[in-house]
């Protein structure tokens, strides 16, 4: 197990607090103190934990089960939130290599501008670990374990058909554009969607993640089409910005909306009849698997794993939102 050398105490404290500044969870609250350097010193090092913002509950619990894992293995921890900002991502991982993190657990911040920063990261000695979002590039990180975007969005895109009964205008919320998931749940859609010749996309927007934008984007669109049957989303924050859209418009049960992710205000909305369905990404797990792979090259100087890994999602619909638990089912 590697140890944090006793004459970078003041380095250590210095970056911390600086990692701590950005963080939006107390998990990492400890590794700016005395104590919690001990403690790296004793139990395996530093793992820091870097995510978007954790007002969006999937990136909160991925963040928190990596922090909740390497703990429990031994390893202090901050966690910090770029923002989707590439500037602030690099200024985070900075932050981790001048605390002198053993590995970094990262969902990035743009597949092309991430690069650089997870090569220096890299260069600096230190491991790093993606989730949810890759890179475009190999060989950098040492793991980029994914959910399985495409079958996911297919099995949401059935749903989605099944509910329109195979026909009709239909709109679709996209995520970020410098997101790589966007782009694959976008496609994923298309690609069970295109084969009812009767299924109409009359509008498609991007909507940025974003729930407010959602709304706005969903109210909108309402207005210049009137005939919409089908909204599906890209995310499921986009997908309840979307259902309080078609709430407020008077359309509930008449405009069916279906989103991405598995996050609990979905499956509310689900078991509420409000929305249709969403794909579970098992953040958790995902988060958790990171953990460990790090902590296994931590300890044996090698990985047992592939770089590149990806694990399935699930539907959930009303059929089995019951037993939903924090995004993974029961």
């Amino acid at each position: 197990m590697f140890r944090t050398a006793t004459l970078r105490l003041a380095t250590v404290l210095a970056a911390s607090a600086l990692v701590l500044a950005a963080c939006s969870s107390g998990s990492g609250d400890d590794a700016s103190t005395d104590a919690a350097t001990t403690a790296a010193s004793e139990a395996g090092g530093l793992i820091a934990v870097i995510t978007p913002s954790h007002d969006n509950p999937f990136f909160k619990a991925e963040a928190d089960a990596a922090v909740a894992k390497a703990e429990e293995l031994g390893y202090t921890t901050t966690s910090a939130s770029h923002d989707d900002d590439p500037n602030k991502q690099s200024e985070l991982i900075d932050a981790a290599i001048s605390a002198g993190a053993k590995a970094i657990v990262l969902d990035n911040a743009g597949a092309d501008a991430s690069i650089g920063p997870v090569q220096k990261a890299v260069d600096a000695g230190i491991k790093v670990f993606l989730i949810d979002r890759e890179i475009n590039q190999t060989g950098v990180a040492t793991a980029q374990i994914v959910a399985n975007n495409s079958q996911g969005a297919a099995l949401v895109g059935e749903e989605f058909v099944k509910a329109l009964g195979g026909a009709g205008d239909y709109v679709e919320l996209t995520g970020k554009a410098s997101d790589t998931n966007a782009g694959v749940r976008s496609s994923a859609y298309a690609s069970v969607i295109s084969q009812y010749p009767d299924m109409k996309l009359v509008a498609q927007e991007t909507a940025n993640w974003d729930q407010q934008e959602g709304f706005t984007k969903t109210e909108t669109i309402l207005q210049s089409n009137p005939g919409v049957k089908g909204i599906i989303a890209g995310n499921d924050t986009m997908a309840l910005g979307a259902v309080a859209a078609v709430e407020a418009a008077g359309l509930t049960g008449q405009v069916i909306v279906a989103g991405f992710d598995g996050s609990p205000d979905a499956v509310a909305a689900i078991v509420a009849n409000k929305l249709l369905a969403t794909g579970l990404q098992p953040a958790v797990s995902i988060a958790e698997l990171a953990v460990e792979q790090a902590d296994e090259f931590l300890t044996t100087g090698k990985s047992s794993q592939p770089e590149k890994q990806s694990v399935d999602c699930v539907l959930i619909n009303a059929a089995n939102a019951s037993s939903y638990t924090l995004f993974a089912l029961k």
